[in-house]
């Protein structure tokens, strides 16, 4: 049944993207963040260490879909997420809906919410859920800037899922 949807879907977008120019394009690229567990301790040079974040990986995504006025899109994404902390690399494949009202001139407000499935790649059979949500200001350029939290429903070590919290930029042709 999801495969018959994303068929659809996929026949639709094209369709459009012949006809209309109510088609964009995405591109995303982020730094996961994690704890300093090392906060306040004094390295060997006698210096203070007081980063609360630091960056643990890297994170591209692309995606394609339809899009009514920039304010509401609804699109498929896939990507790669790279985690240095746990030797992971994840792809995940997911629909993302996007909502962009203005709030200036210039200036859009943009919500994204992400649901799929992820791969953990070298790892295997493993596979799981994927979500995310993902708040950014987005400028007349299509520039996005954006802090986003994601979810991998998939067990690695002794946790049934991993997560991270990213900063990043995201280009968007309309």
């Amino acid at each position: 049944m999801r495969i018959s949807i994303l068929y659809v879907f996929l026949i639709t977008c094209f369709a459009y993207s012949q006809n209309d120019n109510r088609t964009y394009l995405q591109f995303d690229v982020a730094v996961p963040l994690k704890g300093n567990p090392d906060r306040e301790e004094i390295n060997p040079n006698g210096n203070t260490n007081k980063s609360w974040f630091l960056p643990d990986g890297l994170s591209s995504k692309i995606g394609f879909g339809l899009h009514y006025n920039q304010w509401i899109a609804l699109g498929i994404h896939s990507g790669i997420d790279w985690k240095w902390y746990d030797k992971l690399v994840i792809v995940p494949v997911f629909i993302n809906v996007k909502l962009s009202p203005k709030i200036g001139d210039n200036t859009r407000l943009a919500l994204q919410l992400g649901s799929g499935k992820a791969i953990a790649l070298g790892r295997g059979a493993l596979t799981g859920g994927y979500k995310k949500i993902n708040l950014g200001v987005q400028t007349a350029d299509d520039l996005l800037i954006f802090i986003e939290l994601n979810q991998f429903k998939i067990p690695f070590g002794n946790l049934k899922e991993n997560g991270s919290i990213s900063l990043g930029l995201s280009l968007i042709t309309f």
